[in-house]
């Protein structure tokens, strides 16, 4: 949704090269390598560089995304549900250096990922998502956050019979298949592994790329 958003609010008549040109004199300020670094870095073409850009800059003017604007954004779209707390988990997740605010770069890198990615990738970034301290770990009580905020965001419409313990009784169920040594948390490995073996666990982990 909010990909779709930044990429919709492109005008069609606007100029490619005015794009790259307004994009490189942005940068310069704090990433002097400009459009050809991070075309380097991800897995976009320059013209799909340029489009994004021409979004962010539309929704997001100041040049960065704080966490008020992502939300607004993501309540556009989920209008029957209550998406704050989802978008700022996943807020979070895209704002790596922890400042409060998403440039540009932040923005497409974790895209890039989420998009483009191998399948390893994006279970890194759905981890480091679920992760909500950044301990190294997911335990049950970050992971059935998570899992609650998606249901909130999704509402009541789109999901009458999720109610009550729904959200821990998902979460116990990942946990049983993720958590092999028993110890109450689950790694990085044991994440990428149960994902891998289990087609089900798999479509109920990638739930947050239909939101994106």
């Amino acid at each position: 949704s909010l990909t779709y958003s930044l990429i919709s609010s492109l005008p069609p008549s606007l100029s490619l090269d005015k794009i790259d040109d307004e994009l490189e004199m942005t940068m310069v300020c704090h990433r002097p390598e400009g459009l050809e670094q991070l075309e380097a870095q991800t897995n976009f073409t320059k013209r799909e560089l340029q489009i994004l850009y021409r979004g962010f800059k539309n929704e997001c003017p100041s040049g960065v995304v704080n966490e008020e604007t992502f939300k607004h954004i993501y309540a556009q779209f989920f209008p029957h549900g209550d998406a704050s707390t989802y978008a700022h988990y996943l807020f979070n997740a895209f704002d790596t250096t922890s400042n409060g605010s998403i440039k540009f770069e932040e923005f497409v890198m974790g895209l890039s990922t989420l998009l483009r990615g191998t399948l390893r990738d994006k279970l890194e970034w759905t981890f480091h998502l679920y992760d909500i301290n950044n301990d190294g770990y997911i335990n049950r009580e970050e992971m059935t956050e998570i899992v609650r905020a998606i249901y909130d965001m999704m509402g009541k419409y789109t999901y009458p019979a999720l109610k009550g313990d729904v959200p821990k009784q998902h979460v116990d169920a990942f946990f049983q298949k993720m958590d092999k040594n028993k110890n109450g948390v689950v790694t990085l490995e044991e994440f990428i592994v149960a994902c891998q073996e289990d087609e089900m666990m798999m479509r109920s982990m990638q739930l947050f790329e239909n939101v994106m």
